[in-house]
């Protein structure tokens, strides 16, 4: 009896500490960074009219450790939308990213383009975009500027291409503004976060939670998810993270992810 109760002891013991090592294993996951600081290792550009890989006009740069958008090369806009793509796929994780709007609108540029940016996710795979396509079908962290009176809040949700649910209901907007609105003036940086678990989306910034929403399914009614779908489970459990290139000089750094197990 006495080796018996050893034995359960020890049993209790070693699985006392598997769990205790799951536990910290769950709780230690560490940020990674995305962007060297350096040059665009990692990254591909895909703007409207041009090839993934082809970074038209000097688009995407990168100098003192951050990553720009400018286009002082483009003469007139001319509808050359389009994003950098980070070239890995992610499940569940919680991106940052360290963001700011300068300078003026690019002329050509549509009136909304201004102070207007966006953080791509969970997108297709920027290889299957077609030339003349802007943007992945995608979920949107939708970054805006304030003018320096109005307010006009960062964060909301777009969904191209892709269906979601707010508390139980499925989403009929486009985009979606946050809960919590925050408006941010001039060129000061600010810090937009956005965590995906199982299905389940928040989006922050400064650390504060501004939006909740989750359930995100491919929409086949969508032209570009029609051509892209072919078959299998409609629920999106990953995909591709980008930043925009949207008519509005902006600057990025601190690209950083922690995934999830």
């Amino acid at each position: 009896m006495g080796s018996f109760r050893m034995l359960c002891v020890a049993g209790l013991f070693f699985l006392s500490c598997s769990s205790s090592k799951t536990g910290v294993q769950k709780e230690t996951a560490q940020w990674v960074n995305l962007f060297n600081g350096k040059d665009l290792t990692g990254w591909k550009p895909k703007i409207a009219g041009y090839p993934l890989g082809e970074n038209f006009g000097n688009t995407f740069r990168v100098d003192s450790g951050i990553l720009s958008t400018r286009y002082d090369q483009y003469g007139n806009f001319n509808d050359r939308f389009g994003a950098i793509y980070y070239m890995k796929k992610f499940k569940n994780f919680r991106l940052a990213v360290d963001y700011r709007f300068t300078g003026e609108l690019t002329a050509g540029a549509p009136t909304w383009g201004f102070r207007d940016g966006g953080i791509n996710y969970l997108g297709q795979d920027p290889a299957t975009l077609e030339l003349n396509q802007p943007f992945p079908a995608c979920l949107e962290y939708n970054l805006l500027g304030g003018n320096g009176k109005d307010d006009r809040a960062t964060g909301e949700i777009c969904a191209a291409g892709i269906s979601i649910e707010f508390n139980g209901k499925k989403n009929t907007l486009f985009c979606t503004p946050p809960n919590v609105k925050r408006t941010f003036h001039g060129d000061q940086w600010v810090t937009a976060e956005i965590e995906v678990r199982d299905g389940n989306i928040a989006h922050f910034v400064n650390g504060e939670k501004i939006l909740a929403f989750n359930k995100p399914q491919w929409d086949t009614t969508n032209a570009t998810v029609k051509k892209m779908f072919k078959a299998g489970d409609l629920v999106i459990v990953d995909g591709y993270i980008s930043l925009q290139s949207n008519s509005h000089p902006m600057d990025f750094k601190n690209i950083r992810i922690m995934a999830y197990k």
